[in-house]
């Protein structure tokens, strides 16, 4: 039977933020059950809390950002909550403070890996509550232009995705890619795949206040013809891999582990909001729900990663 979890002690990290360019520090804190995971901002004269829930999202350009309007401080925010959430997702941890200085999560390696490195560096631990979950019972459907995104029934938690970069060295690439979660694969295989970008796009971003801090060492560039990065792709298929990584984040933002199976092609953040709104109107689409007893009644995929 899963329980829910949190940290068993606290940790502190620091960093920069990849479009703010902002030095970053962050405290990540252990939680009590059905807390959630919960983004404070201590910057300001008072602490904010911005619950990690997909009704606070308020902007989905390049990075999915959270936040709250306060009359005394007006829009208060955190953005490029994604990597964090996919790690305390791969994780399997449901509550937890994390302590912010700035309206940025740092960019780290550009990776959900540092994340997981500070979860299990602090330690885990289950707690005296049951974990729930969110089970897809009917198939739910958006749509962007070409883009897509689907969610179906399935007995576990499995990640389909499709990209379509036209560039020499992504077309070499696997443009597709599939992920049956467990925590061991999550770690092995989607964690360490890092954001990308082009060399071609950063001046135009620039302009509009983004990739600030971005640079060789947080993110996977290209240039017209190759790969800026001297250590090269960790991955073969890392790219389309990020856009795993970024999805497991965002759909955590639902607040429970998703039991179904996601599909989509060119998915981005703006696409998977689409899906998590469309899934939240869809109450009978979909129930919550949790297991008391029998660990052999665990969807597949799922035990390895809370069983301990």
């Amino acid at each position: 039977m899963p329980q829910q979890r949190t940290l068993k002690n606290s940790i502190c990290a620091g960093g920069v933020g990849i479009h703010t360019g902002q030095k970053v520090y962050l405290t990540l804190r252990p939680a009590a059950p059905d807390t959630g995971i919960v983004f404070r901002r201590i910057d300001l004269d008072e602490p904010v809390c911005i619950p990690a829930r997909s009704e606070y999202v308020v902007d989905t350009r390049l990075s999915t950002t959270i936040g709250v309007n306060i009359p005394e401080h007006g829009d208060v925010r955190v953005s490029t909550v994604e990597h964090l959430m996919s790690a305390a997702a791969g994780l399997g941890i449901d509550n937890m403070y994390v302590d912010i200085n700035a309206p940025e999560v740092p960019i780290m390696d550009g990776s959900s890996a540092p994340f997981v490195f500070l979860f299990q560096s602090a330690g885990l631990e289950d707690q005296k509550a049951h974990k729930q979950f969110l089970r897809i019972k009917e198939e739910i459907k958006v749509e962007d232009g070409d883009k897509w995104a689907v969610f179906r029934p399935f007995n576990g938690f499995r990640v389909k995705a499709a990209i379509d970069f036209n560039h020499p060295v992504v077309k070499e690439c696997p443009q597709e890619s599939q992920f049956d979660f467990s925590c061991i694969a999550y770690i092995k295989e989607v964690s360490r795949s890092r954001t990308f970008g082009f060399k071609k796009d950063y001046e135009s971003l620039r302009a509009q206040n983004l990739a600030l801090g971005g640079n060789l060492d947080n993110a996977i560039v290209f240039d017209d013809y190759r790969v800026l990065n001297e250590d090269g792709l960790r991955y073969k298929d890392e790219v389309v891999k990020h856009k795993i990584l970024d999805v497991i984040g965002d759909m955590y933002l639902l607040g429970y582990m998703v039991l179904g199976e996601y599909e989509a092609n060119k998915p981005g953040h703006y696409l998977n909001k689409l899906l998590r709104d469309a899934l939240l109107e869809m109450s009978e689409a979909w129930e919550r729900i949790s297991w008391d007893e029998e660990e052999e009644a665990l969807p597949i995929g799922l035990a390895p990663a809370w069983a301990k």
